[in-house]
């Protein structure tokens, strides 16, 4: 495999780690935002923005950290089969199986990419009560897409790698939990 393919992977795992580790703490400013939606309603008057903001904060964690999640493989799979298959096997599947994620991801990038647009040209706003403009909520979702894109790329070739077996390092994510001693069996 050639060297800057082993550099894409390296790039794209370590990218998708720091990204993936930034993104798991949305959810507590998810909390934060509903706990103050609970409170500003029993006490106060009722914040018009509390609703939609917990909801960009929550797309915000799902999309950023799909990257990650795929990553360190805890993406669902019917484990019927699979479990029992050899690591080869496994390769062969995944490889096959990944590039409908990949088609999927480019449509869905190459729409989230006309709809920023959009809310760019046309200074598209949310029609609730907080009207909210739309593209920064849009642009994290075209952001998503691509590192989930380039991660599925960077599977392919982990892949493709296994396959032909060339020996790759572990991925980020596998090499914290090995450092951390989490890990109880690193699979490819």
């Amino acid at each position: 495999m050639p060297e800057i393919l082993k550099r894409y992977i390296g790039f794209v795992d370590g990218l998708n780690y720091r990204v993936g580790r930034f993104s798991m703490y949305l959810i507590f400013v998810m909390i934060g935002i509903l706990l103050w939606s609970s409170v500003s309603k029993t006490f106060f008057l009722p914040s018009l923005w509390t609703l939609e903001m917990a909801q960009f904060s929550m797309v915000a964690y799902y999309l950023l950290g799909g990257a990650y999640s795929l990553q360190l493989g805890s993406n669902v799979r019917m484990d019927l089969l699979y479990g029992s298959w050899s690591v080869r096997t496994k390769a062969w599947v995944d490889a096959f199986t990944v590039l409908f994620l990949i088609f999927f991801l480019v449509v869905f990038l190459y729409g989230g990419v006309e709809s920023t647009a959009y809310a760019f040209e046309y200074n598209e706003r949310s029609p609730t009560a907080w009207r909210p403009y739309m593209w920064p909520i849009k642009v994290i979702m075209c952001l998503g897409a691509l590192l989930m894109l380039l991660q599925a790329v960077a599977e392919l070739l982990r892949d493709i790698a296994t396959l032909r077996e060339i020996e790759l390092p572990p991925r980020r994510a596998e090499q914290a939990l090995l450092d951390k001693g989490l890990a109880q069996e690193v699979s490819q």
